[in-house]
């Protein structure tokens, strides 16, 4: 099978088996993987997400750094292929998805069933291999740890990229008053097309003068939940927005700076600070995963939420993919199709 290998770390920009200096290496011949229990499920991959900690990872800055060689990759969706003989929930020929720490950068993987979720008739299945990650976290973060509430102020930082889009939604699903901070007007105005309250362009506006001067017109005291996947002095900024008993939820630090988060201050206003490293649930709380990939992909079978899919690249491509997510030219989700990734879900 196709398979993308990391064999050094290192810029993952450069075409893979280019040179020596490639940390890509594409294998044609890789071994397909056997099922490896009873319950063991072996899913032909259509769709893989590129997320900024896959990124991290391949250069060697993530917090977790596998072994080497490696594949790749975290969530996923695909056609059931083959299953064990103690496998109950799926068929072969099912549409699923999920998310793995790493492997997912491959025409097959195999998962165990109660890892797998059904994809809902009807749903794109390359927009169900952007969800488990990004969405999952704004997910996690948003309605599980913030209880983000009706009329509440929610201020999104990043909000163009795949998680600050899917924050986006969300926040409108609960209902909040969302603000949405990106830069460059392309990205603002589609920010605006999906009904953002009010949408900060940092290539031309100050973060603070903007915000207050919605909140004003809006006759709002301040943010009450701030996402942040992108750190720096966008949140030393943003933290000058934030209401008395506000919420901060540190997603990540996109800008390659770790802010500091004044414990004064957060004393004497009150604030919650979160942070969310979404891949320890999978340790600690799986039951909260799987709560919230199973509303996720209901809000995705109703419309509820759309996943925008901003780039889609080959797996002998991946470099381009790296590219785009490393230059911040992605609206949305880059993902990695196979076959296309042009399969909807249809009743069987």
């Amino acid at each position: 099978m196709e398979a993308l290998l990391v064999r050094k770390l290192g810029d993952p920009t450069l075409p893979p088996n280019a040179s020596e200096n490639s940390s890509l290496d594409l294998s044609t011949s890789h071994p397909i993987p056997n099922l490896e229990s009873p319950t063991s499920v072996r899913v032909r991959i259509k769709a893989t997400s590129l997320n900024f900690a896959n990124y991290l990872q391949v250069l060697g800055k993530y917090q977790e750094k596998p072994p080497l060689p490696f594949i790749p990759g975290s969530d996923y969706s695909g056609v059931v292929e083959a299953v064990g003989p103690n496998v109950t929930k799926f068929k072969i020929g099912d549409l699923v998805c999920s998310f793995v720490a790493l492997g997912s950068f491959a025409q097959f993987i195999v998962a165990d069933e109660s890892d797998l979720f059904q994809v809902p008739d009807g749903c794109d299945l390359v927009a169900a291999g952007a969800l488990p990650v990004a969405y999952g976290t704004s997910h996690v973060a948003l309605v599980h740890r913030a209880q983000l509430r009706p009329k509440q102020v929610l201020l999104v930082l990043g909000a163009a990229g795949g998680v600050g889009l899917s924050a986006v939604q969300i926040g409108k699903v609960c209902g909040a008053t969302v603000i949405a901070v990106a830069r460059g007007n392309e990205k603002v105005q589609f920010l605006k097309s999906l009904g953002v309250d009010h949408a900060v362009d940092l290539s031309s506006a100050n973060v603070i003068e903007s915000v207050k001067g919605f909140l004003k017109s809006r006759k709002l005291k301040g943010v009450d939940v701030l996402y942040d996947p992108v750190g720096g002095k966008l949140t030393k900024d943003s933290l000058k927005l934030l209401n008395w008993g506000a919420q901060i939820l540190v997603i990540g630090f996109a800008s390659g700076e770790v802010p500091v988060i004044p414990a004064n201050i957060a004393l004497v206003k009150n604030w919650t600070i979160h942070g969310l490293y979404w891949g320890s649930y999978k340790i600690h709380q799986p039951n909260v995963l799987g709560d919230s990939l199973k509303e996720l992909l209901a809000w995705l079978s109703k419309g509820l939420i759309t996943v925008n899919i901003s780039h889609t690249f080959s797996l002998t491509e991946a470099h381009l993919a790296f590219t785009a997510l490393k230059d911040r030219r992605a609206i949305g989700k880059v993902m990695i199709t196979f076959d296309g990734g042009k399969i909807v879900k249809s009743k069987l």
